[in-house]
């Protein structure tokens, strides 16, 4: 399809709706995995609407950045956010992203880039089991801070409306979460995915934080890594106004119901938000790679 050019014979203001309508249900879903929904925008924009992907990943940073913004704000206000914790994991995170993208033209120019696809699907995959095993735990038993966790003060406490009481949390195994956290920045930087996946991954897993929290802190720190990939995008003229404007509208507004949802639904059901989306992203990225090779 040329760029700039309608995918269905509609007029311009249905195609527009159409967006809205997409891009809010990809808020929704984005905000409560603390995913920033750029994940489930993108295929939808090229599979439904059959829009270049270059373009659809040009949408889906504002819509990024929309859901970072608006479910961050509400997060804030509910306590949710844990900002130290998210400020301090971004030392590893904002690295790991410059390095990635960097990797990215390497990889692109020596036509491997199909084969880190499909790796980076197996990987999400091997993560599912874990988060089944804990979908029964709605809130992490006290653990032992490590020493850079303690001095750090790396801990903090919500009001959680489901459970009706105050959870206090301490995070673990700091150097572990910041290990991760780099390759959250990296595969962001590589594969043009939202690395809340591992974000979430590694503030519920490793530092063993309240998914609530998890999530919170995830939409915050995604907004913060995607600013300047929103600057690239932008001046390689990959941010369409239409497209950016439409889906940013639709994701604001699926992002705002998301975090007025969020403090109501206890932990568990949070998990099984996230865990069917993290294996969506799975087979998407698998397929994508598996393409590239002409196997598909």
């Amino acid at each position: 399809m040329e760029r700039g050019a309608l995918p269905w014979a509609v007029s311009l203001e249905l195609f527009v709706l159409l967006l809205v309508l997409i891009a809010v249900l990809g808020g929704l879903a984005g905000s409560l995995a603390g995913l920033g929904g750029g994940v489930v925008i993108v295929p939808l924009l090229v599979v439904l609407f059959g829009l270049p992907f270059p373009d659809a990943v040009g949408a889906s940073a504002i819509s990024v950045l929309a859901t970072s913004t608006t479910t961050g704000a509400a997060y804030v206000h509910d306590h949710l956010t844990d900002l130290r914790i998210g400020n301090f994991l971004q030392i590893a995170t904002v690295p790991g992203a410059l390095i990635g993208a960097g990797l990215t033209v390497y990889f692109s120019r020596t036509h491997y880039e199909p084969v880190l696809l499909i790796l980076l699907g197996l990987v999400l995959l091997v993560s599912v089991p874990g988060g089944l095993r804990q979908h029964r735990e709605e809130v992490p038993p006290p653990v032992e801070p490590d020493r850079l966790s303690r001095s750090l003060r790396l801990e903090g406490a919500y009001f959680d409306h489901k459970l009706q009481r105050t959870v206090r949390y301490r995070a673990e195994k700091t150097p572990g979460a910041l290990e991760v956290m780099f390759g959250a920045g990296l595969v962001a930087g590589m594969f043009g995915i939202g690395s809340g996946v591992l974000k979430v991954l590694a503030l519920d897993r490793s530092l063993r934080l309240p998914m609530k929290v998890s999530t919170a802190t995830s939409n915050f720190m995604i907004g913060v890594t995607t600013t300047a990939g929103v600057g690239v995008l932008l001046a390689a003229g990959y941010i369409i106004p239409i497209l950016a404007a439409s889906v940013a509208i639709g994701t604001t507004l699926g992002s705002y119901a998301g975090g007025r949802l969020l403090p109501h639904l206890s932990n568990r059901a949070v998990r099984w938000v996230f865990l069917p989306i993290l294996v969506l992203i799975a087979a998407e990225v698998i397929v994508r790679g598996l393409a590239g090779l002409g196997v598909l």
